[in-house]
């Protein structure tokens, strides 16, 4: 049987979606969570492109050490240089390279010719095998590229060292046959990538909604690795999501009756929900294997049809995806031992730091609600590794709002600083939130425009904590913040302050960068 290589790509590619923003500490804190998932090969980020996604690689890397650490770079010597930097050191390295290699990409992009593209690609890989011994290569927009000119690349990158060649659907184009084909066509020609043991790769995108088809297809055509990313996020309509392929070639075994991969499915839901947290990307209620209504029966025949055998409407166990089976399971009276023990359920590994913070909040929720779901315990601990590494400059003190039909609507806040002091502020606006806003950013000095506000319910009941997620923007740069609470009030209170947090804590590290800069001669 062959193992199918999964390659995540959540923290590049993913993490280019619109809207999507993670910091360091939750770049690390997925890429271990992806490590026990059972990934093959992370792709952590482009280091190229900036500070942050250079030391992203750069710990994970030397951190995350059993799945292989991947670099993007294009083929450009300044790239692959960063990337090697960034890797240096790592026991697991692969730096990724690409070159656009379509017709309309060579005309009107690169406005180079084809013998210009294959010397920049054996340039490129070479220098990368100057760093690492695993180097991987994509000709960009691979599903669009004449079969003879890709062919002819991929023997140029495989001479030069690479040791992956990987043909990516770059903008969702391709259907599953064609696709398909494409893999067939490479491996006739080039019968030596069998005998040498090189890894053919897909990557595609979702713009027709066919990135899972066309991954699946590539498989049975010969790829050993697929490249996705956990709920499928991604640039523009997304990319193949992990969950979705890990689960069709698991359920239709009989179709994929020699493949298998290294992916643990139970931890497919945590993993899940822990990204779609840290992006602020919800996952919608109707996608397949981790959205809400996944394995949720409302029509009377469906519910017939499963109280008498599951089988009749649920082809996988809610349990093979990591889903719990119950519920509710903790109260007030439920001690550290049975909330840890929930917790590695779930999926998560908490240090006792954050242990013993995430058991605090607990303690806090379950006197003001009866009943503690999973999905509380799940936005607790997220809330707690989101903000693990942010400034708290701001704390909500205290909150009360007027408003209601022919009142004007007043808020009056009060925060404490870093240091202790309490400050108070009233203020009006057009409605609530708008007030409260008002009156932060009066005590905050700190003037961020508010971008998207988006609420929910965390579990079920009136008294189910309500989760606010806001983006909002500072001078050039946007964040996001997150309030949770029973109050949906004091959540959207919270949220806002902690995004105006995260501005202080990246101005914090902009200052200690220039600080470091100035100390070198």
């Amino acid at each position: 049987m062959d193992t199918v290589r999964i390659f995540d790509t959540t923290l590049r590619d993913g993490e280019q979606s619109p809207g999507a923003s993670l910091n360091h500490y939750e770049k690390l804190e997925i890429a271990r969570q992806l490590d026990a998932l059972g990934v093959d090969i992370i792709e952590a980020g482009f280091p190229i492109t900036s500070q942050g996604d250079f030391e992203a690689v750069r710990t994970i890397s030397n951190e995350v050490t059993r799945p292989v650490t991947a670099a993007l770079a294009r083929c450009m010597a300044k790239d692959v240089d960063r990337a090697g930097e960034a890797l240096k050191g790592a026991p697991n390295p692969r730096i990724h390279v690409f070159c656009a290699t379509s017709k309309i990409h060579r005309e009107h992009k690169l406005k180079k010719a084809k013998a210009q593209i294959i010397q920049i690609t054996r340039d490129h890989v070479a220098q990368a095998r100057q760093y690492v011994d695993n180097v991987e290569f994509s000709p960009e927009d691979g599903s669009r590229t004449e079969l003879d000119f890709l062919v002819e690349i991929t023997a140029a990158a495989v001479e030069a060292g690479a040791a992956t060649i990987n043909i990516p659907d770059t903008v969702g184009y391709a259907t599953p046959e064609e696709y398909g084909y494409i893999f067939q066509y490479v491996r006739e020609q080039l019968p030596q990538l069998d005998e040498q043991g090189i890894v053919l790769s897909s990557h595609c995108h979702n713009d027709l909604g066919l990135a899972v088809a066309n991954s699946l297809s590539a498989a049975l055509h010969g790829a050993r690795q697929i490249e996705c990313t956990i709920n499928g996020i991604g640039e523009r309509a997304g990319n193949a999501s992990l969950e979705e392929i890990v689960m069709a070639m698991k359920t239709r075994s009989d179709q994929f009756p020699d493949l298998r991969t290294n992916i643990d499915s139970k931890r497919i839901y945590p993993i899940s929900r822990l990204v779609s947290q840290f992006t602020g990307l919800q996952v919608q209620r109707n996608k397949a294997i981790v959205g809400e209504n996944a394995f949720a029966h409302e029509a009377g025949i469906h519910q017939d049809g499963m109280l008498k055998h599951r089988d009749t409407y649920e082809i996988m166990n809610p349990l093979d995806v990591g889903i719990p089976d119950s519920k509710l399971v903790l109260g007030k009276h439920s001690g550290r031992h049975a909330l840890n023990d929930r917790i590695q359920q779930l999926g998560f590994t908490l240090d006792p730091q954050t242990l013993d913070r995430v058991y605090e909040a607990f303690k806090t929720l379950a006197d003001k609600k009866k009943d503690v779901y999973d999905e509380d315990i799940e936005s607790l601990i997220e809330s707690e590794l989101e903000s693990a590494t942010d400034i708290e400059t701001f704390k909500l003190v205290n909150l009360q709002v007027t408003t209601g039909s022919g009142t004007v609507p007043t808020a009056t806040v009060t925060v404490a600083d870093a240091s202790g002091m309490h400050r108070t502020q009233a203020s009006v606006g057009d409605g609530p939130i708008d007030a409260i806003y008002s009156a932060i950013r009066s005590l905050t000095g700190i003037h961020i425009d508010l971008l998207d506000y988006q609420i929910r319910a965390v579990s079920r009941g009136k008294d189910a904590q309500g989760e606010v997620t806001v983006e909002a923007r500072h001078r050039d740069r946007r964040v996001r913040g997150r309030g949770l609470s029973t109050d949906i009030i004091e959540s959207s209170a919270m949220a806002f302050i902690h995004a105006i947090n995260r501005i202080k804590t990246l101005d914090n590290r902009l200052d200690n960068a220039d600080a470091r800069d100035a100390e070198q001669p």
